[in-house]
């Protein structure tokens, strides 16, 4: 027996420059690779100021930049009848911890209408991302309740 896949795009030119699906659903789990704060057009949502090695000055725009990853992840989601209602797992990947904590405490209990998400979680440190502006990128790994089949 072989698994058929789902895929689901959001459009943006690094799908195809870069050769990737943004979601995939296997069976009853969706794995969606990692989102950042873009719009539909691929313009990132609040970039970071860079200094003059080409590096994040600060990460003020931390919270702006989860949220809107966030708005992308509920997009990819939607595209298999899900909503993060249906996520079992998050890795954030950071450019700096203590600020992505605090944004992503507030955002995620926004996002998922609780104070404590019913989700796992990880929170990594990395030294770099994708785009020079970009400072966060997350990993959601969701579970649907589908009918059992024989």
């Amino acid at each position: 027996m072989t698994n058929t896949k789902k895929i689901a795009n959001l459009g943006v030119a690094w799908e195809q420059a870069f050769g990737y699906a943004q979601a995939v659903q296997v069976k009853d789990t969706i794995y969606i690779s990692g989102q950042l704060s873009h719009d539909a057009d691929g313009k990132l949502i609040a970039p970071a100021t860079l200094d003059e090695n080409g590096r994040p000055a600060d990460f003020s725009q931390m919270e702006e930049q989860i949220r809107q990853t966030y708005v992308n992840a509920k997009k990819l989601l939607a595209e298999f009848g899900a909503t993060l209602e249906d996520v079992v797992e998050a890795t954030l990947f950071v450019l700096d911890i203590p600020s992505a904590f605090a944004a992503g405490s507030k955002v995620r209990k926004e996002m998922y209408g609780t104070d404590l998400p019913p989700v796992a979680s990880n929170l990594i440190g990395v030294s770099a991302l994708a785009f020079p502006e970009q400072i966060i990128e997350i990993t959601f790994r969701a579970v649907l309740d589908l009918p059992a089949t024989l």
